[in-house]
């Protein structure tokens, strides 16, 4: 009988090379996050969100006329909504007619160092509830109360005086002829605070008033050329 035995130190088998198999782990992790970043950059998406400074265009209408206002320019919060309202305030800056940046605390001290530092327009747009329009008051109030001489203070610009013991004594009217239109402003005479300009304008169903610093009026043109293009944008469907 043959018996097989079988050896006592069977043959070894041959071990791979450790750095043969970190080589080739290493490679397929090189490829699997080569995959997964092709992968996400054909995925991604390729839209960019508009810039945080650009104004957002609220539709307001304010008694049925249409207005389109960017909403960092409302000063009042609770305003600060689409659809009817009875009233917005807004403030635009200088002669760029941008909505404003971060307010400034400001104090009885520093009130004339700021005028000079921040230079806006501010403008109230209310429905009028069919009250006098600003060319009616014109033509029929305010003569009641002027003194009847004008005086000169700028190119084309003339100044006429309410009188004390009227609505609108320490007043001044202020009358020009821009292009086709009459620029018309009341404004307050400087005191302890610097004066102030108030234009009227009304469009529809709304009153347009708005606010700037008398010192301005070195440059009527200016700023009632800025005014109108304010309100054309706000009145403009494209914004």
């Amino acid at each position: 009988m043959t018996t097989l035995t079988s050896s006592s130190n069977p043959p070894q088998r041959r071990r791979r090379p450790q750095r043969r198999y970190y080589g080739m782990a290493l490679l397929s992790g090189l490829l699997s996050i080569s995959a997964v970043a092709l992968i996400a950059y054909l995925l991604w998406p390729t839209w960019r969100p508009a810039p945080p400074e650009q104004p957002i265009p609220l539709p307001i209408s304010i008694g049925g006329t249409l207005f389109n206002i960017p909403a960092k320019a409302i000063r009042e919060k609770v305003q600060r909504h689409s659809g009817p309202q009875e009233r917005v305030d807004l403030g635009f800056d200088y002669p760029s007619l941008k909505p404003p940046g971060m307010p400034r605390h400001v104090s009885a001290e520093t009130v004339e160092d700021a005028q000079d530092a921040i230079k806006r327009i501010f403008l109230s747009i209310a429905e009028h509830h069919g009250a006098m329009s600003p060319e009616t008051r014109l033509q029929t109030i305010y003569p009641r109360y002027l003194e009847p001489t004008q005086s000169v203070v700028a190119d084309g610009l003339t100044l006429q005086a309410f009188r004390d013991g009227t609505p609108y004594e320490q007043e001044d009217l202020l009358l020009a002829q821009a292009q086709d239109k009459q620029f018309v402003a009341r404004c307050t005479r400087d005191r302890e605070t610097p004066g102030t300009c108030l234009v009227e304008q009304r469009i529809n169903g709304a009153d347009l008033t708005f606010r700037f610093p008398r010192q301005w009026l070195v440059h009527w043109r200016d700023v009632a050329a800025a005014m109108d293009r304010l309100t054309s944008r706000l009145r403009s469907t494209h914004e």
